[in-house]
């Protein structure tokens, strides 16, 4: 049996920093503290492998792990000089979750443990104070209740604000002994009549119903929720760290708070944090009471307890040093000494991870590519999206903590339940709560920004905000909860109103508010020049129009990886010409309508060309099928008849000729230019004119022509033929040269499994891993919206394989297309232009197969560039 038990204390521990995968990412940031002679209550670590037997064995502990654990504890009782269940020296535990990867709130603590109604007494005399062996005591009773017995902490509260009404106190700190012990009592009593049995007194028998609630909590709702979230999977398991109490709540001398050694919201070089006097660790990330700032105020820890501050500021710089890496702290001050509880990679925000990078290379800290690699690719999303418009008028009704920044603006709701079922409406909504808890994270997770009236800049709402990129104001106290609706500052707000937040200032504002484009200067200018210089994959944009182009170009984007002529089709102006060439009997007819559309088409391939100076533009003829272009009311039927002079059943007649079974699977694509080829014909004759155009201007232009949804080599040769009869005869007609490429999309199985004999008459190969997707598994995107979910949150399949690609099955098509493709025509340009090439996980596999480019929607290109630069990166690591 491998070990089960890791001990550390005393400057000695029996694991390391590094061991993450056994110990999680507390039990190894607990023992390197030790290690390095950080002072670290002592205690134990029951590792992750165990947690998966507990889970295997249907939810019971290893024969082995009783002894391990009493071995642990008795060498935390030598070395805190107390004894677990005495009752003249009482050692408290605290028992603790911990994953490899940080979830904050996700899983259970429990603090206080061991005590019952003999050992308070025990605590009482040790301490000489009994208001607090009793403020211990009655949050034990609590937390043990709510967390192994499934007594919700919620009968707790309400006991507990009865209380406080009827002193006429706001806090629970004023509230004196006697009134602890009161609740005590009707904390126990509540226990016997809700549960039907007394609250455990055997410490020993406390202590194992600990462990086994915080295995189980791997498995609460909120753990699976925000495992989903961030695709964490499942067997990782956590960690249990049973650890010696310290005590922050023993009096004005003691202390307890949370802080990072960088700004987590800013990323600026100081020292951040929050604390609270005569508290526990819960008090702070509960939001229960508003904590002080640890520096720069003047109830400050700084000037509160300035030794105890400059011993903690003193850790904070030893460990950033020492990790080269922002911490997230929590230490706990009893009786003016520091105790570190925890030290861990902080959670940021997006804007600070890159200024954090950055200024971290420019420090000596970290080289560039640990710069690269610091910054998650998909965290960049936060930066591209609009902030609020600082010259539009607003009304603000309140200013809370500027928690976690940015800009949100939605309806009200006040549950994270209703947030789910708005936003599943298509509604965009702000969760307002009196203070997020874990169970709220499916709605935080929907939600465009989050509201609190409680908690600080290290309450939960932030931390978890932050660590998603989603706007937050904490600690709005002019919030004022009635039945469902809110008072903020002067004004009733319901349900189903609009607000907005301002999470960089604390703001929030009534009704919506403009916004503004995002400012990419700076420190991620500086680590997107980086990026591309590790980086080999270059970077498309789909983008169909100049304007689309231009934003791409501004983000970093290579060229037009695709370039979508229906999207032109359905232009108003436009739309009807369209329909007059579909409906047209005869090939004249049709050929009118082409004639009327060239000069159209002409005109947008010139801008979109243009736009992209210098750089490839990959352009795609017609792939949808033809009836996506008819009206399907008859009051719209009426309508295109009166405007093209056609008759509404003749009209009808075509539209009934034109309708598909399937559509997915039928006449679209390279189909159509095989049966009506004047259609291609048309397009090739635009794009070519378009560059021929330019050219003639001095303008650099790459346009490359793409066939898709090819099955057949045949069909290609034949759309091949045809491109370049059109693309010579423009040329010769013009008297210039223009280079230009034809190719073909590579998004059905059978071209992917005959890509050696399509590759000897294309140009280049873009896999359309859309359709490649649909046409592998069977299943129609727009039509799996109802099961998908259920799927993925089911396990069926591990992530959407519309979002991020199917190694196993679509991306072994895609591996064999490649490998064929290029023994056929060595060096053939390959790509992809599907949703997958701005999805990281996919980028990173589109690069261990040799792909040239990946191409993405204007929006992602820096997500993209970066996530190249991490697949080179840790290409070259391995």
């Amino acid at each position: 049996m491998a070990k089960e038990v890791y001990f550390f204390g005393a400057g000695h521990a029996d694991g390391d920093g590094k061991q993450k995968e056994l110990l999680g990412g507390k039990g190894a940031g607990l023992a390197e503290m030790v290690n390095l002679g950080i002072p670290v209550p002592a205690g134990f670590t029951i590792t992750t492998e165990l947690c998966t037997e507990y889970f295997r064995n249907g939810g019971r502990f290893p024969d082995s792990l009783e002894k391990e654990v009493k071995r642990g504890l008795s060498r935390v009782e030598e070395v805190m000089g107390g004894q677990f269940g005495s009752v003249e020296n009482p050692l408290l535990l605290s028992v603790r979750s911990g994953a490899r990867v940080s979830m904050p709130g996700m899983m259970d603590t429990i603090l206080n443990l061991g005590l019952n109604e003999r050992t308070v007494e025990g605590l009482a005399r040790r301490t000489k104070n009994r208001r607090f062996a009793f403020d211990s005591y009655r949050r034990f009773i609590e937390m043990y209740s709510d967390v192994v017995l499934g007594l919700g902490h919620e009968h707790f509260e309400a006991l507990l604000d009865a209380k406080k009404k009827k002193k006429g106190v706001r806090l629970d700190t004023e509230l004196d002994l006697n009134d602890l012990e009161e609740l005590t009592g009707s904390f126990l009593s509540l226990v016997k009549k809700e549960l039907k049995q007394e609250f455990p007194s055997d410490p020993w028998l406390q202590l194992w119903g600990a462990v086994g609630a915080v295995f189980k909590s791997w498995n609460s709702r909120r753990a699976i929720e925000y495992r989903r979230i961030h695709q964490y999977p499942e067997h990782w398991g956590t960690a249990v760290n049973v650890q010696a109490m310290v005590f922050g709540n023993r009096g004005n001398d003691c202390a307890t708070g949370v802080a990072f050694t960088r700004d987590p919201a800013t990323g600026e070089k100081k020292f951040f944090g929050e604390y609270l006097v005569n508290a526990q660790g819960e008090d702070v990330v509960a939001g229960i009471r508003t904590p002080h700032s640890i520096n720069g105020t003047a109830n400050s820890l700084e000037k509160v307890m300035p030794a105890a501050y400059r011993e903690l500021f003193q850790i904070q710089e030893r460990l950033e040093r020492h990790y080269r890496e922002m911490q997230d702290i929590e230490f706990t001050i009893q009786n003016g000494k520091v105790w570190m509880l925890q030290t861990r990679s902080g959670k940021r925000t997006a804007h600070a991870a890159v200024r954090i990078a950055v200024e971290m290379v420019s420090e000596g800290l970290i080289t560039e590519p640990e710069a690269i690699l610091r910054v998650a690719p998909a965290q960049l999303d936060q930066l591209l999206h609009p902030t609020l418009d600082p010259n539009a008028p607003k009304e603000v009704l309140a200013n809370g903590l500027p928690a976690s920044p940015g800009a949100a603006v939605g309806r009200v709701v006040l549950t994270a339940d209703e947030a789910q079922e708005w936003v599943g409406r298509g509604e965009k909504v702000i969760l307002v709560r009196q203070e997020t808890s874990p169970e709220d994270i499916h709605g935080m997770h929907v939600a465009e920004g989050i509201l609190t009236a409680r908690g600080g800049m290290t309450s939960h709402a932030a931390v978890v905000a932050r660590g998603m990129g989603k706007c937050c104001v904490s600690g709005c106290t002019e919030i004022e909860f009635l039945a469902d609706q809110v008072q903020i500052g002067n004004r009733q707000v319901r349900k189903g109103d609009w607000l907005t937040l301002n999470g960089s200032t604390g703001e929030v504002i009534w009704g919506r508010v403009p916004t503004t484009k995002p400012d990419l200067s700076g420190d991620f200018g500086i680590l997107m020049k980086w990026a591309d210089k590790y980086r080999r994959l270059k970077i498309r944009t789909n983008a169909d129009t100049p304007h689309d182009s231009a934003v791409a170009r501004s983000f970093g984007a290579e060229g037009i990886g695709l370039c979508r002529t229906e999207h032109m089709f359905f232009d108003p102006d436009r739309i009807d010409i369209v329909r007059e060439m579909i409906l047209a009997q005869e090939r004249g007819e049709r050929e009118k309508a082409l004639a009327k559309l060239l000069p159209i088409q002409r005109a947008d391939f010139k801008g979109i060309l243009k736009a992209m100076e210098g750089f490839p533009v990959t352009i795609r003829l017609l792939d949808p099928p033809l009836h996506e272009f008819i009206p399907k009311t008859d009051r719209e039927l009426e309508d295109l008849a009166r405007r093209i002079g056609v008759s509404v059943s003749k009209i009808k007649v075509q539209a009934e000729v034109l309708h598909e079974a399937n559509p997915m699977l039928g006449h679209r694509g390279c189909r159509l230019g095989v049966t009506y080829p004047e259609i291609y014909r048309m397009q090739v004759e635009a794009i070519m004119e378009a560059a021929a155009d330019l050219t003639c201007e001095g303008v650099t232009v790459y346009p490359e022509i793409m066939i898709p949804l090819v099955g057949h080599v045949e069909e290609l040769k034949r759309m091949r033929e045809e491109a370049e009869q059109v693309c010579q005869d423009v040329l010769n007609r013009r008297k210039i040269k223009c280079p230009y490429l034809v190719g073909t999309m590579i998004e059905l199985p059978r071209a992917a499994l005959t890509a050696d004999e399509i590759a000897t008459v294309a140009d280049f190969f873009s896999f359309g891993t859309n359709d490649l997707t649909q046409t592998t598994f069977g299943i129609s995107r727009d039509d799996a919206a109802g099961f998908l979910p259920f799927y993925v949150d089911h396990g069926v399949f591990p992530k959407n394989p519309f979002v991020s690609i199917d190694v196993q099955g679509v991306g072994e098509l895609v591996r064999i297309a490649i490998e064929k493709g290029r023994k056929a025509r060595p060096g053939l340009k390959i790509g992809i232009c599907g949703e997958h090439g701005g999805d990281p996980d996919s980028i990173q596999f589109f690069h261990e197969v040799g792909l040239h480019y990946v191409s993405c929607s204007p929006y992602r290109v820096p997500i993209a560039r970066l996530a190249a630069a991490h697949a080179s990166l840790k290409e070259k690591a391995n």
